[in-house]
C-alpha cells in the first residue's frame, strides 16, 4: 500500500514510541491540544512545540494540511502508526488523528531529543 500524501518521511518505531511517551507525560504535567482542529489552531499561532500525527487516518485529507503548516511555522512533527494509541496517550477513550504538545512539562528532555530526531529524519 502506498503512503498517504501527508506522510513526508518514515518514523522509526523507537522514535514513535518516544513521541507517545512524550504525549503521555505532557498530558499529565504539561499542556496538549488534541484533535486536528486544535492542532491547526495551535500551529497557526505557533504555540505548538511538536505535532504528532497518526499514520492510519481515514480519510487522509483530514491531515493533509498539517505538515505544510508545521514546515511554514518551523514546528517539528512526527508520525505514530496508530491513531488509537495516540488517543490513549493523550488520555482519551477514543482515537486521535493528531496531537500538539504546547508545554512538555516534565518531558522537556524527551521533547529536545525528538526535535533533534525530526531534524535528522527530515533530511
Amino acid at each position: 500500500m502506498a503512503r498517504p500524501i501527508y506522510i513526508r518521511f518514515e518514523t522509526p518505531t523507537e522514535i514513535a514510541d518516544k513521541a507517545l511517551q512524550l504525549v503521555q507525560i505532557a498530558r499529565e504535567t504539561g499542556k496538549l491540544r488534541v484533535g486536528t482542529n486544535e492542532v491547526t489552531k495551535a500551529s497557526e499561532r505557533a504555540e505548538a512545540k511538536l505535532v504528532v500525527m497518526a499514520e492510519d487516518v481515514d480519510p487522509i485529507e483530514i491531515l493533509a494540511h498539517i505538515p505544510m503548516l508545521c514546515e511554514e511555522k518551523r514546528i517539528p512533527y512526527l508520525y505514530v502508526p496508530k491513531k488509537q494509541r495516540l488517543g490513549q496517550s493523550a488520555g482519551l477513550s477514543k482515537s486521535a488523528a493528531s496531537v500538539a504538545v504546547v508545554e512538555a512539562g516534565e518531558a522537556k528532555g524527551i521533547l529536545e531529543e525528538l526535535t533533534g530526531a525530526y531534524a535528522t529524519l527530515k533530511k
